[in-house]
């Protein structure tokens, strides 16, 4: 589904990312965890073609991203959903209106968006808030809200940059549960995360960084498979036979 190979991206002169590669596949579920600064942020905007790479490739689909052009790059964003850290909602409008956006953006028809929007609203608890104003909301509203407009048109790809940063505790797991469904439907998600302990948790394949490289890839799916495989049993050896000659 995504492929970065070799991709090194600077900003000024700071190498942000380098010589990059790693790999997600097809409705895998991967959280990608480090430092601020290692880069994370950075694969999010050449992910949804609001940078590009110094060099390298980065293929989605089958399709290398610096070949779309301009004209063509909104229609390859409709593929992906982002929830951003900082919402980004539009504030003096209602929740619904909030989750109508990107679909009125398509040109979908007015019954196609009241289905869908009505079916989030109740998805992800919100109808009792849909006249409310975004402003008006608590960090977790706004976060279901940023996560409902994200997959309104279904997209393939989902990306969650820091989605539980202003959560408690509860909040963030019922947060972890909502992107566990959201998984199961069907979805490509990579949930970027500086919290290693809550990368650890959801027991899904953790990507780690540090200065624009991958410095670990685990999956504890794969191990789990690893361990459940029956021990080899050590091969049986025929004994060679030795000569002796006698010597006077």
């Amino acid at each position: 589904m995504i492929v970065l190979d070799q991709v090194s991206k600077s900003l000024g002169k700071h190498l942000v990312l380098n010589t990059l590669t790693m790999a997600v596949r097809p409705r895998e579920f991967v959280s990608l965890t480090g430092p601020s600064g290692s880069g994370k942020t950075t694969i999010l905007n050449l992910l949804i073609g609001a940078e590009k790479a110094n060099r390298g490739q980065l293929v989605i689909d089958g399709v290398r991203l610096d070949k779309v052009p301009r004209n063509a790059l909104q229609l390859y964003r409709r593929r992906i959903g982002v929830v951003f850290q900082d919402h980004q909602l539009f504030w003096q409008r209602t929740v619904r209106e909030n989750i109508s956006f990107p679909l009125e953006v398509q040109g979908a028809g007015r019954k196609v968006i009241t289905g869908r929007v009505d079916e989030l609203l109740q998805k992800l608890e919100l109808s009792d808030l849909q006249t409310v104003f975004c402003a008006d909301l608590s960090a977790s509203e706004r976060a279901r809200v940023a996560i409902a407009r994200a997959i309104a048109h279904k997209p393939m790809i989902i990306i969650a940059d820091e989605p539980t940063a202003f959560l408690d505790p509860n909040q963030t797991a019922s947060m972890v549960q909502l992107f566990r469904l959201l998984h199961a439907d069907g979805a490509t998600i990579i949930f970027i995360t500086n919290n290693d302990q809550l990368a650890a948790a959801l027991g899904v394949r953790v990507i780690t960084m540090q200065h624009g490289q991958v410095i670990s890839d685990t999956n504890p799916v794969d191990l789990a498979a690893a361990k459940a495989q029956p021990e080899t049993p050590p091969k049986e050896t025929t004994p060679q036979k030795v000569s002796v000659s006698a010597t006077s």
